[in-house]
This record gives C-alpha cells, sequence and structure tokens, in this order.
C-alpha cells in the first residue's frame, strides 16, 4: 500500500533568502523576508517525493496571538490551489525523488510581523498531517512596486532602508553642525525589539487580533511606533528631559546611536530609557522605521515652531532690557528641532500626497489622545492642506508659522511686531550616499515673501479658524505687511503707532570678532547705523542669557548699557566682551547664548531690538585608522581628543560605536585632563560586517558632555 507523504526536514534557505530579500545584515540563520516577493524553501520526505495527483500539500501561515483567516492574520493556500483562492501563492519549483522545493510569496499587503509556516499534507484523501516548518519575519518591501512603501531608485532605497549610518543636524542656522549617528537597524535583537515594541503599544494591549491586521498599514503603523519612541502613554523607549538635570540617566547629548538605547529598554524590561530630547527620538524612530522595511530619513528645522494654540502664530515675549521672557503660552521658537521623514503611499488622502511624511515622536502635543504627531503629507504642508490626516497643521506651523513679538512693561502687553520669515529655515536631512547635507526647506514651503507662500498661509489659516473660538490675539491674525526689520535677521521692534517710512532709521546689529569657541572670551561688537538726516541719541540695553534648544530662557548672566550718538547717517560700533569665567557656569548643555540689545531714541518711543544666536564650538575627536580594514582581522584604531578649557575637567569618558565594527559600545574611562591637554589612546576591534562603515565617538567630563567625531571606514571582505 502506498504512503503518505510524510516530511522528515525543512530547509527554509534562510541564507539565499535574505541575500535576495535585503536582510542579509540582520542574519543568515534565521529568515527574514518581504511582502510582495517570493521566497524559496525545500521540504525533504521519509519515503518517497510529491506526488500531485496524490497528494495536496496546504500551507498556513499565521501572525498574532489569534490569527484569523478574516482579518489576514491567517491564510490557506496550496500548491494545487485545490484550496481555492488565496493571497498568499505557492508554486512548485522543483520535484525530486524525497524532496521538493517550493516558492512562497506573501501579498504586498500582508501584516508585517512574526509567522509561524505549517503545511498540511492530505495523501489520498485519508486524514490530513501536519507539520510545523518554522518561524519566519515578514517586512514591508520597498524594493515591490505593489506594495504601498515602493520607492522607484535604488540609491534612495539604499540610503533611507539599508544605511546604518547617518548625520543629524544640530546648532542654530548660521552654524549647522553634523552630529554622527549610528542607526544599527540590522545589528543582532534588534528586529526582535522593534517587534516587541509593537507588541508593547497600547494599541496591542488593548485589541491585539486588529492590532496585528493593521500591521498591514504603514500609517498605522508609523503611528504607533511614533507613540511608543516616548513614554508619555506607555513604556516606550525614552523618557524626554529638558531640565538639565539628568543625574539619574544619560545627558540626550551623550549618545551617538540608537542600539545601547534600544538595547537597554528591552533588557530593563521595556522600561523607558532616561534621557531623550528631540534628536534621541528621531534616531531612533528612524532605526525602527528602516528595520521594519519603511524608508525613513532624519530631518532638521532650523527656527522651529511650537504654536500650541494652533493660530499659527508664535508668540514671544520681551521686557525693556531685550530679554526674552519665560512664555505663558508655551509657544516658542526651538533653535532646531528633529522629526523623521517616511515613504508611503497614502490612499486615505486625496490623490497627490503620498510620497514623505511627517512623523515627530518628540511629546509635544497629542494626537488622537497620545503623544505622537503625524503622518502628515510634506506636499500638504506646502500646499497648505493643513485639515488633511494626521496632524498637518502642527506640522505646518512647525515650518511657517509667523512670529508676533510682545513688549511687557508695568503689567502690560503690546504687540511690537509681526515677523512672517523667522520661522522654518534651512530643512536639513543627510545627501544620499555622500555625507553632505542636503537642503529640502523648499519640499515644505515656497520662497519665504513670495505670493505663492503668502497665499498658502492665508488658506492654512482659513482652514484653521473655521469653526474655532476666537483667541485674544487671534484678532491680530489676519495678515498685514510686515514692518521692515533690523539687526540681525531675527525681528526689528517698533511700536505700532509709526508709519513704516519713518521707522527705519536706525538699525543695530550685532558682529562676532573671533569664532565663537569654548573656553575663550567671546568678544563682538553692537554695529549701530542712523540711516536719517537726523541726530540720533541711543540709549542700548545688552544682555546675554543661556538658552535650551527648544527656546526655552535661562536667566541673564551679562547686562550692559550703552549710550550712542550719532550724527546723521553715522555708523558707530561698540565693543563687548563676555568672559569665559563668566558664561561658563551658566551655560546649558546646548552650549547656546543670546546676545540681545533693546535700543531707545531719547526723543523717539522708537524701540529697536537685535537679537543673535551664538552656538559655542568645541575641538572635534580626530579617529584615525591604522592599517585596512578587513572582515575578522584586527583593527587598530587610534583616537585623538583634547581638553578645549583653561582649566582641569574630571570624569572624563570616551565612548565609541559603530555597526558592524564593534560588537557593543565601546566606553574608556580617562579621568582627569589637565588645562588644553592634548590626548591619546589606541584602541583594538574586530570588524565583523563588510562594506561602508563609520565610527562613531563621544567625549564628556563634568564640563562638558558632546565632544564629538566619526571617521568613515570601508572594511573588506579579505585581503
Amino acid at each position: 500500500m502506498e504512503q503518505g507523504l510524510e516530511v522528515v526536514l525543512t530547509d527554509l534557505q534562510s541564507s539565499q533568502n535574505n541575500v535576495r530579500h535585503h536582510t542579509d545584515e540582520i542574519s543568515s540563520d534565521r529568515l527574514l523576508v518581504r511582502r510582495g516577493q517570493s521566497f524559496n524553501l525545500t521540504l525533504y520526505f521519509r519515503s518517497r517525493g510529491f506526488q500531485p495527483d496524490l497528494d495536496n500539500i496546504i500551507f498556513v501561515v499565521e501572525t498574532g496571538p489569534l490569527p484569523d483567516l478574516s482579518n489576514g492574520t491567517r491564510a490557506l493556500f496550496s500548491l494545487t490551489g485545490r484550496h481555492g483562492p488565496s493571497p498568499w501563492i505557492a508554486s512548485l519549483e522543483t520535484n525530486g525523488a524525497s524532496s521538493m522545493e517550493v516558492s512562497l510569496c506573501a501579498p504586498p499587503v500582508a501584516p508585517v510581523g512574526r509567522y509561524l509556516l505549517k503545511v498540511h499534507i492530505d495523501s489520498f484523501q485519508r486524514s490530513v498531517t501536519a507539520y510545523q516548518l518554522g518561524e519566519f519575519i515578514l517586512l514591508f518591501n520597498p524594493w515591490c512596486p505593489d506594495d504601498s512603501v515602493y520607492l522607484d531608485s535604488e540609491p534612495q532605497r539604499q540610503e533611507y532602508v539599508v544605511n546604518d549610518y547617518g548625520f543629524i543636524y544640530q546648532g542654530n542656522k548660521n552654524w549647522i553642525r553634523p552630529c554622527p549617528w549610528n542607526y544599527g537597524q540590522f545589528e543582532e535583537n534588534i528586529i526582535d525589539i522593534c517587534l516587541e515594541l509593537l507588541d508593547k503599544s497600547l494599541n496591542f494591549q488593548i485589541d491585539p487580533a486588529t492590532d496585528c491586521a493593521l500591521r498591514a498599514s504603514p500609517v498605522y503603523l508609523s503611528r504607533v511606533v511614533c507613540a511608543m519612541i516616548n513614554s508619555n502613554d506607555d513604556n516606550g523607549v525614552l523618557n524626554g528631559n529638558w531640565s538639565e538635570n539628568y543625574l539619574d540617566g544619560v545627558n540626550p547629548a551623550e549618545w551617538t546611536g540608537s542600539v545601547a538605547i534600544l538595547k537597554q529598554w528591552h533588557a530593563a524590561g521595556c522600561q523607558p530609557v532616561r534621557y531623550g530630547q528631540c534628536w534621541v527620538f528621531a534616531a531612533i524612530m528612524c532605526t525602527v522605521m528602516r528595520c521594519l522595511g519603511i524608508p525613513t530619513r532624519v530631518i532638521t528645522n532650523f527656527d522651529s515652531g511650537h504654536d500650541t494654540d494652533g493660530n499659527l502664530i508664535i508668540d514671544e515675549y520681551y521686557d525693556s532690557t531685550g530679554r526674552i521672557l519665560e512664555n505663558k503660552k508655551k509657544d516658542s521658537v526651538w533653535n532646531f528641532h528633529v522629526w523623521n521623514e517616511c515613504w508611503m503611499a497614502r490612499k486615505d488622502l486625496p490623490p497627490g500626497y503620498g510620497g514623505w511624511q511627517v512623523l515627530d515622536a518628540t511629546p509635544q502635543e497629542t494626537s488622537n489622545g497620545l503623544y505622537c504627531c503625524g503622518p502628515a503629507s510634506v506636499r500638504a504642508i506646502k500646499e497648505g492642506e493643513v485639515e488633511l490626516n494626521y496632524d498637518t497643521a502642527f506640522a505646518f506651523s512647525m515650518v511657517n508659522a509667523d512670529c508676533m513679538s510682545w513688549l511687557v512693561y508695568g503689567g502690560k502687553e503690546q504687540k511690537i511686531h509681526r515677523d512672517t520669515n523667522t520661522v522654518g529655515n534651512f530643512i536639513s536631512t543627510k545627501s544620499i550616499q555622500s555625507d553632505e547635507r542636503d537642503d529640502i526647506t523648499e519640499n515644505y514651503k515656497y520662497i519665504e515673501g513670495s505670493p505663492q507662500e503668502r497665499q498658502v498661509f492665508l488658506k492654512a489659516l482659513q482652514k484653521l479658524k473655521a469653526g474655532r473660538s476666537e483667541d485674544p490675539h487671534q484678532a491680530d491674525s489676519q495678515y498685514s505687511t510686515p514692518e521692515p526689520r533690523s539687526g540681525d535677521g531675527l525681528r526689528g521692534l517698533h511700536t505700532p503707532s509709526l508709519r513704516p517710512s519713518d521707522v527705519v532709521q536706525v538699525s543695530l546689529k550685532f558682529q562676532l570678532l573671533d569664532p565663537p569657541h569654548m573656553g575663550q572670551d567671546i568678544r563682538f561688537v553692537l554695529l549701530a547705523l542712523n540711516m536719517s538726516l537726523q541726530f540720533k541719541d541711543l540709549k542700548v540695553n545688552l544682555s546675554a542669557q543661556s538658552l535650551l534648544h527648544d527656546g526655552s530662557p535661562l536667566p541673564p548672566f551679562w547686562q550692559d548699557t550703552a549710550f550712542i550718538t550719532l550724527s546723521p547717517e553715522e555708523a558707530k560700533t561698540h565693543s563687548c566682551r563676555i568672559p569665559y569665567s563668566q558664561y561658563s557656569q551658566y551655560l546649558s548643555t546646548d552650549k547656546l547664548i543670546r546676545i540681545s540689545a533693546l535700543g531707545e531714541e531719547k526723543s523717539s518711543p522708537e524701540k529697536i531690538l537685535v537679537d543673535k544666536i551664538i552656538t559655542l564650538a568645541y575641538p572635534g575627536i580626530i579617529i584615525n585608522v591604522l592599517g585596512a580594514a578587513v572582515v575578522n582581522q584586527p583593527l587598530s584604531i587610534q583616537v585623538l581628543f583634547s581638553n578645549p578649557l583653561s582649566e582641569y575637567v574630571e570624569d572624563c569618558v570616551l565612548t565609541m560605536e559603530g555597526s558592524g565594527l564593534f560588537k557593543k559600545q565601546q566606553r574608556v574611562l580617562i579621568g582627569v585632563l589637565k588645562p588644553q591637554h592634548r590626548a591619546s589612546i589606541t584602541l583594538e576591534t574586530v570588524p565583523f560586517k563588510s562594506g561602508q562603515r563609520q565610527i562613531q565617538a563621544n567625549l564628556r567630563s563634568n564640563k562638558f558632555k558632546d565632544i564629538k567625531g566619526y571617521k568613515n571606514v570601508y572594511v573588506d571582505l579579505m585581503l
């Protein structure tokens, strides 16, 4: 009697499949495939081979705790098609005497996640025998034209999915600094941590069956991940902290990569890691989304608006000395803010709004009750379509809100000036397959001051005002021609009773005399220019205060008063110096100092405000690779660093990492560094992945936290 077909062994062909599915960097031992693309496996049988006329082989795939045919988390499909139609496909590749190779393909709309693969064999229409063949992980597929994350450029796919390092831009619009970052999305256990993150979400906890089914949608999944990166609503990855007190955690400026953070979150039983700020939230989200297969990049917006009341106006308050005050409404202009763009189709929106979508994991405002933001179509932001899902109005305000300046004196607030150009400058991301910076501001808005830009602003404002109650300041929200600006391009303050033709008579401007280096005095001049044909007597109050990168001011630590008499059409300078000994103890981690001057003419109510933001620079770490980098061969790395200060620094720690180069983050205790002392150490590592790699380094001490350095390294497979 003919025996039934019995499976004795399964070869999932993980190594070969993973190469074809661009997942071989994650593993060669586990099967990781992308939807919409076939993968092969071999079944070995005990005593005979597969006979199509006798054997009916039905494959079963299941994902999630409650797999169900109706919601797409379970599927049954056969080689012969006798089991009925299914979006999953199985086909016979080769049929041997005691084995067969089959090709399976997940539909491009299948939920992503961890799957169990089974087979049911019915021979001679007897009772069905079931076998468990193994597990595999299914990911989004930007290489598949039918996948909603399809990206049709191979260089872009390599940059936004495959590349595991990059730069996050920081500083200010006049001094843009690349911060190296190790995304490490293909490092050991990161894929498992990403899937664990999905399972820890509130959505999964409340309704796991629906959540797993909806993981087919990058729109849905991106919102889940966005909420899970911060910990405001759940046991997300990171606690945010903007207090400057990080004693019970890590100063956000010290991190150089995502891997250490994600592994710490996992090792601590999914308890939030302390601490993160916007660039850390965005970097972690980039790691998770690239790992899951969604093209993602990190975006920095300089002078980024945070509009808390949704009127597209950022209100800023100043006292009579020009000092910026704590904002009672919590509106602010962040010196820079960092978010993500993810590439996906938007079938939930009108045609034309797919492509890059803004997602912001920094917990600023809630969206449908959770701290997440997006996905908001970048094109919708540019066109002012602020009613489109999700959180497009908030994203619009980050790049294109107007700034309103208010002078606070005698318990009163006086509207001084409206600036249409301050918010949203030099929107930046890393170039494709290059270490250069791409300016993508034009993706977000039309040229400042152009008719199109103002038309879009007015359209957005009208859409937001529909059905909204009047705000006390919103009566001023109708656009009018702004007064001419003076100073350093930030804002000029003039009393509204004066006509524009009267007010531009005196301008003030700051000019640095030396590059602003940490540890050195800050030398600058205030340039006063009389553009009128009358004498001008000015009193100018000057001050300096530290800022956090989110725009929060710290108390002033330096003040000065200048009396300047100007002849008609005369220019004069007033020299200023802020000693290191005076600013060092007041400096925030962000190393931002705002100098300001508020000038007033004795015989006129005219007031002129000028301010300038200075970012103090450190000398970077220099990294030298000593010899050729080859997989599985020892590699020596020399690291040169220095103490830039004229004082001893203590508790110095050097950290280094790099995907494919170091198995884990390296920490070297340096101890004490003498004033202006230069030091060098040499480390040895054994690269374990080939191709283009990057080393990231950070030096911290009790006086500074984020002296950075990086080195690109190409690792060969063999000499």
